[in-house]
């Protein structure tokens, strides 16, 4: 996920996360490090003020401050910096004098922290570890808002990587406890919050899976509500006829007060109904919008692999025809494209495997394989620290490979071509292409990593190199794009996120 996870947790903290906290005078660090504009400024203050709050023997407090500061170290992609801060963290825990509970309570802080980050790293072993010892930590602390906490983040974990029944079972298990305290408000807020969180993570089935629970607690809550409505009106007109009673023993008194109350509740009534009718529109709206693009994705799943069968179907034939003629070996190519296409769609992210790679001898290579295309008076750089890295040779060359064969075809007599490499953070780089050929259009720019966008003469290309780049890519946890400020011809970036 692109997001930080930890937004989620942040964003619930209203709800349940250590509710019953007294309110405690914040330091002259810590307003400090909350008003800083830079992440490195803020983040360095966060850390001079949990020192000085364990220094200090405010021990919460130095903890909050330093998982702040974690938080904005994998922001920047500084993981070896956040995980030795959260080590500090439960060394001066373990040092301080304090009860074993206190502690359990102060370490499920780091200990959460450390699950987002193997989350965001999409490290499924060790964010199930960090599970395990965040749930021993929470019954040691004996903390009800904690295990709520935990509930939370059993949750996340599961959607996050697709385990969607035991999601299920831990989030309706945690509305459940909110629901029978009759805390709706809270319930509604840990979903909208859930949702919302999975949207700007691009959490897909985070988003789907929590949207769906949401649908059906908002079912059930409704008749609860009524039924409280309901229930807290009949014993409002109880009330109001004992107090009658006791006050007036007029019968006339009496009969006219009941009927103004019993027209109140024909009112409340009323409103109830329409609100219900309203509510019934609104879910069965929102039922058929979500079937419609359930069905839409599973057209589209269809297709795709109709598309792959027709295709692999095909090859017998056409190997069987005269390779010679251009028609012939445009409709191989596209056939051979489509199955691509079709595998990279269909592969998991997680079965992309990256290796240690020296960075100036691969990009050499790759410049080599092209060299003997590249038009006589072109010319061909390579700019490549010599650096190690870890990437999926086999999808990074495909990319590269296909930019630079393009990028002879279009440059002209005189131009230029490049191959650069740039380490943007630590667990972050980057590949240009470059060349002094045609500009491309912005309004362009898009369609040309989408798929079957216009009716082509294969003769001519079939249009799919630069969308199987593109998912290439995103198989990679990285994006290629095309560079909107670069102008004196095109230059695609490959962006990769270890």
């Amino acid at each position: 996920m692109n997001k930080k996870l930890s937004i989620l947790l942040l964003g619930l903290l209203f709800c349940f996360g250590f509710a019953g906290a007294q309110e405690v005078q914040k330091s002259d660090l810590q307003q400090r490090a909350e008003a800083a504009d830079g992440i490195g400024t803020s983040r360095y203050l966060y850390i001079r003020a949990f020192e000085d709050y364990a220094g200090k023997g405010q021990l919460k407090q130095g903890v909050e401050c330093a998982v702040k500061a974690t938080a904005l170290y994998y922001k920047e992609n500084y993981y070896k910096e956040a995980f030795d801060l959260l080590r500090r963290v439960d060394q001066t825990i373990n040092a301080a004098n304090q009860p074993s509970s206190t502690k359990a309570a102060l370490h499920y802080l780091a200990t959460k922290e450390r699950l987002q980050m193997y989350i965001k790293l999409r490290k499924t072993a060790s964010a199930q570890d960090q599970l395990n010892i965040l749930e021993g930590l929470a019954n040691a602390s004996g903390d009800e808002n904690v295990k709520n906490d935990l509930l939370y983040n059993k949750a996340v974990y599961y959607y996050t990587f697709g385990q969607n029944a035991q999601g299920n079972a831990v989030f309706k298990e945690m509305a459940g406890k909110l629901t029978a305290q009759k805390e709706y408000d809270k319930v509604d807020a840990v979903y909208q919050t859930l949702i919302a969180n999975g949207r700007r993570s691009n959490n897909a089935n985070l988003v789907a899976q929590s949207y769906s629970s949401y649908i059906v607690w908002k079912d059930s809550v409704a008749a609860l509500k009524r039924a409280d409505e309901t229930g807290a009106l009949k014993q409002q007109i109880a009330d109001n006829e004992a107090a009658i009673a006791e006050k007036d023993s007029s019968l006339a008194a009496r009969r006219w007060i009941i009927v103004g109350l019993s027209i109140l509740a024909v009112g409340l009534a009323a409103v109830l109904a329409i609100g219900a009718v309203v509510l019934l529109r609104f879910i069965v709206l929102t039922r058929k919008q979500k079937k419609l693009i359930q069905e839409a994705n599973e057209n589209n799943a269809l297709k795709a692999k109709f598309i792959s069968n027709i295709s692999a179907q095909l090859d017998p034939t056409l190997q069987k025809l005269d390779s010679r003629q251009p028609e012939v070996q445009a409709l191989q190519s596209f056939s051979h494209h489509v199955q691509v296409l079709s595998e990279v769609e269909g592969r998991d992210a997680a079965e992309v495997e990256l290796e240690d790679t020296q960075v100036a001898q691969f990009c050499e290579g790759l410049a080599d394989q092209i060299r003997s295309r590249v038009k006589g008076s072109v010319t061909l750089a390579v700019n490549a620290p010599k650096l190690g890295a870890k990437i999926n040779k086999e999808y990074v060359s495909h990319i590269l490979l296909h930019l630079l064969t393009n990028a002879t075809e279009c440059t002209p007599e005189g131009g230029k071509i490049s191959l650069e490499y740039k380490k943007r953070g630590a667990h972050s780089h980057q590949f240009l292409v470059t060349n002094t050929g045609e500009h491309i259009p912005e309004e362009k720019r898009q369609d040309i990593f989408k798929p079957f966008t216009e009716i082509r003469d294969l003769t001519k290309g079939d249009g799919l190199g630069l969308p199987i780049c593109k998912q290439m890519a995103l198989k990679m946890n990285g994006d290629l794009s095309i560079d909107p400020e670069y102008t004196k011809g095109t230059r695609f970036i490959l962006d990769l996120h270890v």
